[in-house]
C-alpha cells in the first residue's frame, strides 16, 4: 500500500465561526477552500481539517463516538511551551498541563470550542520529520 499518512481529520462544531478562529487563531491553521457557510476545510501545510456545521435545532451527539483526542505536532518543545501559554492567555480549557512522557516526548492537552480534546506534542521520533 502507498500511503501517505493519517493528514485528514473532520469534525462536527456547534458555531463554525467558533471553531474557524479556535483552529486559526490559537494553532495557525489557514482556510483552504470553503464550499458553502457549513463547511471549512483548513491546513497547517500537509494535513487537511475539514469542519462542519451541524443543523439548526441538531446537537452534537457523541453516543458511540470513540475520538479520545486529536494531535498537532509541535517542531520543538518550545512550540509547545509557547502554544500553552497561548492557551491559558486566551482561557482555553486545559485538560492536562505540560508533561514529559516516558518515551520522551512533550505535550499538554487543551479543548476546542465543542469540547474535542487537542494535545500539542513534540514528538521526537515524527517532530523532526519533513513530510513532502
Amino acid at each position: 500500500m502507498a500511503l501517505q499518512g493519517l493528514r485528514h481529520l473532520a469534525l462536527r462544531v456547534s458555531d463554525l465561526s467558533r471553531s474557524r478562529h479556535f483552529y486559526e487563531d490559537l494553532l495557525g491553521m489557514q482556510v483552504v477552500w470553503q464550499p458553502d457557510n457549513t463547511s471549512l476545510y483548513l491546513s497547517s501545510g500537509c494535513d487537511n481539517l475539514a469542519l462542519h456545521q451541524i443543523a439548526a435545532g441538531e446537537t452534537l451527539d457523541l453516543k458511540g463516538q470513540s475520538l479520545d483526542h486529536l494531535g498537532f505536532i509541535a517542531e520543538n518543545e518550545a512550540d509547545v511551551d509557547a502554544i500553552f501559554e497561548t492557551a491559558k492567555t486566551a482561557h482555553v480549557p486545559i485538560v492536562k498541563p505540560v508533561k514529559r512522557h516516558r518515551d520522551h516526548a512533550y505535550s499538554f492537552y487543551m479543548a476546542d470550542p465543542d469540547g474535542n480534546v487537542i494535545q500539542i506534542l513534540y514528538e521526537p521520533n515524527i517532530s523532526p520529520l519533513k513530510l513532502r
